[in-house]
């Protein structure tokens, strides 16, 4: 079974480097997709230097900042062709705990779940390092999602992530209509309403020590109107159950 972990990257130098690193040095094997939006910084030449040494390190170039969202079509679109069985979402800064892969993984490859969701909120609130302010922003932008989506979802805009590959075929990330954090609520809803079976799993999220939060309050406001719209977009959509 093939693992594939996609980051992209945005003014990343300071991270790239030990988050590649960490990533791997894990038990089990996981290929590092990093997808660099032309990071003034260097980063995509750290990336190049690091994959001399490391095989399964790979790099897609873009030309410039695109949004989230287009960042990990390209990288799902890549992984797809290149046949890697499970992909995993995850962030350069550490917020997220290469060790927790794993944990990913086994939930996919051995316990049945087709999409696997590292969770801020599935046991209490476990954020580390952020300020009072943000913690509730996120939060209740989860809960407001879940009252108008109907997701039992706690965790809506969880950013790191294991789908299987069969999930990702079935949902045609192109047809996807956000591209910024809204792309987190709008794909975990469109496998939820394909009947997959999405599972999450707690853990501890620490923000980032070094670079540069891409995180504003606009990207959230952004992301609940989304939601709105997608709703609407759903009443008139067929959504094949696997």
């Amino acid at each position: 079974m093939s693992n594939i972990v996609i980051i992209p990257t945005y003014k990343e130098k300071e991270n790239i480097e030990s988050i590649i690193r960490a990533i791997s040095s894990l038990s089990t094997k996981f290929d590092i997709l990093v997808i660099d939006d032309n990071s003034p910084d260097g980063t995509a030449d750290i990336v190049k230097t690091i994959a001399v040494s490391l095989q399964n390190v790979h790099l897609v170039e873009r030309p410039g900042k695109m949004g989230l969202g287009t960042a990990y079509i390209a990288g799902f679109k890549w992984a797809l062709e290149n046949g890697y069985d499970y992909i995993y979402e995850m962030d350069a800064d550490f917020s997220h705990d290469p060790r927790d892969l794993e944990r990913l993984y086994r939930e996919c490859a051995e316990n049945g779940a087709d999409l696997a969701i590292g969770s801020r909120y599935i046991s209490g609130v476990n954020v580390v390092n952020w300020p009072l302010s943000r913690v509730l922003m996120s939060y209740f932008a989860s809960i407001y999602v879940r009252v108008i989506t109907g997701m039992k979802i706690m965790d809506t805009t969880a950013g790191f992530k294991c789908y299987k590959r069969e999930v990702l075929e079935n949902i045609h990330p192109s047809r996807i209509k956000s591209i910024g954090y809204g792309f987190q609520i709008e794909m975990k809803f469109t496998a939820w309403k394909l009947g997959y079976n999405v599972v999450e799993i707690p853990i501890i999220f620490t923000d980032r020590r070094l670079g540069a939060s891409k995180m504003t309050g606009g990207i959230f406001n952004e992301a609940l109107w989304g939601v709105l719209r997608m709703k609407l977009r759903s009443i008139f959509t067929k959504y094949p159950k696997k």
